[in-house]
């Protein structure tokens, strides 16, 4: 028997499996109606045929059909008209309205009576009249699993009863596995294929059982398993903990009992020559048919043909691959295998394969039981080459690895601390660091930190608990001790100068960066140019020089070919305050689809975050809406609490900008409360940032100035205060409209000083915009250049707000065309974004100049169709929850867009959706 579901549950929801219960829905039906036929599901084992059995079985119980069941077994096999028996036994009590030749036929047969054995045609006759007569009480559904194991006379006589149904109210469903031979006569009956499932609805399954297992995991066990749905569900059983935990998975996924009854039973078949031949191959995992095939000749031949033969594997000769039928296959042999004779496989593989290293190393390790220097150093060499390539999984899979294999003391230890370390970079999941450091700290309890120990401690400091001065202090005080921390080839120096780079990031004080910049400038023979680049780019964008940007487009430009998560992340930073994260979009979005594959979650995180800003800022608000709700997510998922404040700066910023001011100032509230005890500066800024967003929307400017001077006072702008640059606008724009005309001319004077008008199109537009607003008259001339300078509507939010402000002047200055020109596109803008509070501002100056309304669409006119659907499904009473689920998007996002339809609509609570939705104009 094999499937997947409950069997006390049969009518379960079966997931991604509508299309064959679909099917099964119309043959039910037919079977009420008096049409009855045969149907038969075939499928590979664990592909779901049982359950789908369980779903006619219940389809039919719910239609008033009555069910016969019975299931082939190994056991029963070789007893005749055993299968029979058990299906027709409830309906036995028919058999005295048969003529007495068939009813002495079925007593015979089934062992309840004496007598020569009858003629199968005559016991099939038997059958059927026996069917008919229960069928005139009510219809009758067959359901006969496990085809295969029917005894043979069972099988014989259900096969010739199958095609006889016609025109009876009896069905007859059974199952059975592609290519198994069978005594059942198939013929012309109808078949349905139960495939294996799509990874769309693999990945749900999954989900749905395992929920907080760990992405990389779910992306092996969806490998692993190809879509057949009782390996998905049978493999995280066996694998425990693991399946949640940051620690790597066995090469050979172990199997549980039934799985290995699945996949085994061939193996076990097979003569010993040729499961040594498969068992090479399995560990081999590279599919490398030359490999194999030299392998199989040294030991005379013939034991690929065999394996070939057995169906277990193909070669395909064109590509030179050997290919396993399934996944699990290669489990199965390695399980089957002992320890000794995998470690003889390896060393086997590990000497054909010395002029390939990282192969060669990797076999090695797995051949060795003892501590052995050389092999873990050799391990280690292959992590960092893997490292630096970008395949990060697999450097901390060989570092743990090479840990395993060092003899106790400094050696262990250190590549200990170098897994946790990078572990914690790569997995994205914090939890088995202290585990791994503390192994680190029992294998050499001598004094000293370790360099990798430190970066490890600090990494864990900073993004578990936020102390950004303790994590500091850890750092520097190792660099300073480390002998080798001017080495630029060493990887785990210049990840731990990453690490404390992003610490005085946090930390958001310029005295925290002058120990980074001593150290980065001490590199030999000189510092890696991205490490260079962000300590620049990121830490102070205002005043970076002319060649330092040009490098940070350099570095830019080269993403098309970058294949390091890690590299592609540090130049998205390195970028974000200079505005061309827009030209990092492809590069990240490899990034993201990579974690959501099980590469580096963390990386994902920064990425989801990163575009979710570029969203922001371009205005495409519901997809950055999307991304950060994705990013928190996986924060909340792997405990990366630091990691979620970017995420939710971008979250408070589009609630503020819409209307939502309440979240915007929890939000705010909540950085404060984090930040403060732990000294973590550049929270604060998104707090100020927030909160003065918040106070522009409700034209309290007085608060909105207090908290943008509170980033950086206005006439400078502060060192190491980048967020300077984010809120620059909200600066000029408070001051003005509290009449500090001083403040806001000697803000422009900073930005002119500090060349701001060079770093970016966003920037030399408010820039612009600003200088021609704050001196003694409002240089209208300038203004309007800035405005219709190609390219500013990249910046919709941003140009939507210089529109308005100067609309309004313009209005004011009885310049009446003008203004409604330059305030009709603000409104149409901040509609569009759904601004909300921009927009009636809009709208007011806008009817202010005589036009009675803003020339933008209201009522249902005014909904995209992604809200108009969500008015429907809310209105007919579904919760943001089961409506997330139905259109794919996230609750938050079916909040937000709820929160933009109910002005529009002129109600104020979903209570009355369904009324407003009441149009005769309006059509779905």
């Amino acid at each position: 028997m094999d499937g997947f579901g409950a069997r006390h549950n049969p009518a379960a929801n079966l997931i991604g499996r509508d299309p064959e219960i679909q099917r099964l829905r119309r043959f039910v039906d037919r079977i009420a109606e008096g049409a009855g036929e045969a149907l038969l599901l075939a499928g590979d084992p664990g592909v779901g045929k049982t359950s789908l059995l369980d779903q006619a079985a219940a389809l039919a119980t719910g239609s008033g059909i009555r069910l016969l069941r019975a299931t082939g077994s190994q056991f029963e096999a070789d007893i005749s008209y055993a299968a029979l028996h058990q299906l027709l036994h409830p309906c036995l009590d028919e058999a005295p309205r048969l003529s007495p030749m068939l009813a002495g036929a079925l007593n015979v047969a089934l062992g309840l009576g004496e007598g020569a054995p009858p003629a199968q045609l005559l016991v099939a006759s038997a059958v059927l009249e026996l069917l008919r007569a229960a069928a005139d009480k009510q219809p009758l559904l067959l359901v006969v699993d496990d085809l295969p194991w029917l005894d043979r006379a069972s099988a014989l006589v259900l096969g010739m009863v199958a095609r006889r149904l016609t025109g009876l109210p009896v069905g007859l469903v059974a199952a059975c596995r592609t290519g198994e031979p069978s005594f059942f006569d198939v013929g012309n009956l109808p078949v349905v294929y139960v495939n294996p499932l799509s990874e769309e609805a693999a990945t749900e399954l999954l989900t749905s059982r395992y929920p907080v297992m760990t992405p990389r995991v779910r992306r092996r066990l969806l490998h692993a398993s190809l879509g057949n749905p009782l390996a998905l569900l049978e493999l995280p059983v066996s694998l425990g903990d693991l399946t949640t935990a940051a620690g790597t998975l066995p090469a050979a996924l172990p199997l549980s009992h039934r799985l290995q009854t699945v996949f085994a039973s061939r193996v076990r078949a097979l003569p010993s020559q040729v499961v040594e031949l498969l068992l090479l191959a399995a560990l081999d995992g590279t599919g490398d048919l030359r490999l194999v095939r030299a392998i199989d000749a040294d030991r005379g031949g013939g034991g690929l043909y065999a394996a070939e033969r057995s169906g277990l594997v193909s070669a395909d000769e064109s590509s030179e691959r050997l290919t396993f039928r399934h996944p699990l296959i290669q489990s199965a042999i390695v399980e089957l295998s002992t320890s000794e004779q995998r470690r003889r496989a390896h060393a086997e593989l590990a000497a054909r394969l010395a002029d390939r290293p990282e192969r060669h190393a990797w076999h090695l390790g797995e051949a060795t039981e003892e501590p052995d220097e050389k092999v873990a150093a050799l391990l280690k060499e292959v992590a960092i080459a893997n490292l630096r390539r970008g395949d990060s999984v697999g450097a901390v899979t060989q570092l743990l690895r090479a840990a395993q294999l060092s003899p106790l003391g400094k050696g262990r230890s250190g590549r200990l601390a170098e897994a946790a370390y990078l572990g914690s970079l790569v997995t994205g999941d914090l939890r088995d660091a202290p585990r791994l450091l503390e192994q680190a700290r029992l294998a050499d309890p001598g004094p000293g930190d370790l360099l990798s120990v430190a970066g490890a401690r600090a990494f864990h400091l900073l993004h578990g608990d936020g102390d950004v001065d303790t994590a500091h202090r850890v750092l520097i005080t190792a660099i300073q001790d480390h002998d080798g921390s001017r080495d630029a080839g060493d990887i785990v120096v210049i990840e731990v100068l990453y690490t404390l780079l992003m610490v005085c990031f946090f930390g958001g004080r310029a005295d925290l960066w002058p120990p980074l910049h001593s150290a980065v400038e001490r590199l030999r023979p000189r510092p890696p140019e991205l490490l260079v680049i962000l300590s620049h780019a990121f830490g102070d964008p205002a005043r970076l020089s002319p060649q330092m940007l040009a490098r940070a487009d350099a570095a830019v430009a080269s993403l098309g070919h970058e294949v390091s998560s890690a590299r592609i992340i540090r130049t998205g930073i390195a970028v974000a305050y200079l505005d061309r994260l827009s030209r990092c979009r492809e590069a990240l979005q490899r990034v993201i689809q990579h974690g959501r594959e099980g590469g580096a979650v963390s990386s994902a995180i920064e990425a989801l975050f990163l575009l979710g800003q570029d969203a922001f800022h371009t205005g495409r608000w519901d997809e950055a809406q999307e991304l950060i709700d994705e990013g928190l997510h996986l924060c909340e998922a792997h405990g990366y609490d630091l990691l979620t404040w970017p995420g939710r700066l971008t979250d408070a910023l589009l609630a503020a900008a819409r209307g939502d001011f309440r979240k915007a100032t929890d939000t705010a509230r909540d950085m404060d409360a984090w930040a403060a005890p732990r000294r973590a500066g550049i929270i604060g800024a998104y707090a100020c940032h927030i909160r003065g967003l918040a106070a522009l929307g409700q034209a309290d400017f007085e608060t909105a100035f207090r908290n943008a001077a509170a980033v950086s006072p206005p006439g400078t702008l502060s060192p190491y205060a980048p967020h300077a640059l984010w809120v620059f606008h909200d600066l000029i724009e408070a001051a003005v409209h509290t009449g500090r005309g001083a403040d806001a001319a000697a803000h422009v004077a900073a930005a002119r000083a500090c060349r701001l008008d060079r770093l970016s199109p966003r920037l030399r537009l408010v820039v612009l915009a600003a200088a021609a607003i704050t001196g003694p008259r409002t240089d209208t001339t300038a203004l309007e250049q800035a405005i219709a300078e190609p390219g500013n509507d990249r910046w919709p939010f941003d140009l939507a707000r210089i529109q308005l402000t100067y609309g309004a002047y313009l209005r004011r200055a009885k310049r009446t065309p003008d203004a409604r020109l330059h305030l009709a596109s603000a409104s149409q803008t901040f509609h569009r974004l759904g601004a909300i509070p921009w927009a009636e501002r809009a709208d007011r100056e806008l009817r202010a100049t005589g036009v009675s309304h803003a020339g933008t669409a209201t009522g249902l006119a005014s909904l995209t169709p992604q809200q108009r659907q969500i008015a429907h499904l809310a209105a007919a009473g579904h919760t943001n929850k089961e409506i997330a689920a139905r259109l794919f998007l996230s609750p938050r996002t079916v909040s937000t867009h709820l929160y933009q339809v109910f002005p529009k609509l002129g109600i104020a609570s979903r209570a009355a959706l369904r009324d407003a939705l009441a149009d005769p104009s309006d059509s779905m």
